[in-house]
């Protein structure tokens, strides 16, 4: 097994989450699913802002690691049981966008009715509990999430995004940090104008 290619992908996406300030040089993930048996995901422990094709490692679904000479990130078993519960899925990002962090941390919730972009990228969010991070129980939680949503924000964690492709699950997790930051600004700006109902489902009926 190679996957030269799809490896340099996944690098250059985590190092694009790191360079866009979606997350630290040590937080975050991202997998890529490379056909029926395995996933492409990267490490533990290493700076994601230098990362590079050789330190993506390759795991089954059954959760063998077939590069052992890398560790895989401490969130491989959400990964993996994602891929599980949603076969339409192939690509996961998962970050700790400032804006969207700072609101799974309150009951307040990022609206994402305000522009025609975040409807059509995201749709509706889902909240999911908090649980201890690299967890049995996060995994079942974010998981059992993703069949009701492909924008999945984590209770005081952070923001997880699914995609067809790599692009579409970056883009569905960079657009809800932009509307966390409209939500943010609009709130202090005072009164805002949300799509209406008839609105919103003219944005639907494109999907």
């Amino acid at each position: 097994m190679n996957f030269q290619s799809q490896k340099k992908e996944v690098a250059y996406f985590m190092r694009r989450l790191y360079e866009q300030k979606l997350t630290t040089c040590s937080g975050g993930n991202i997998s890529f699913k490379i056909d029926d048996e395995n996933i492409l995901i990267t490490p533990s422990q290493l700076d994601k802002a230098r990362l590079t094709a050789e330190q993506i490692g390759i795991m089954s679904l059954d959760g063998k690691n077939h590069t052992p000479e890398l560790k895989p990130t401490m969130e491989a078993g959400m990964h993996l049981s994602i891929y599980k519960k949603r076969s339409d899925v192939k690509a996961i990002v998962h970050a700790h966008p400032t804006y969207a962090t700072s609101f799974s941390t309150t009951n307040k919730k990022v609206n994402c009715k305000l522009n025609g972009e975040a409807r059509f990228v995201i749709g509706v969010p889902v909240y999911a509990k908090y649980a201890l991070m690299g967890s049995k129980e996060l995994a079942e939680i974010v998981s059992e999430a993703t069949l009701n949503a492909n924008v999945i924000v984590m209770k005081n964690h952070g923001v997880l995004a699914v995609g067809k492709t790599l692009l579409q699950a970056f883009d569905r997790l960079e657009v809800f940090e932009a509307s966390a930051k409209i939500t943010l600004i609009t709130g202090l700006l005072g009164k805002h104008n949300e799509l209406s109902a008839d609105k919103l489902k003219a944005i639907d009926d494109m999907l």
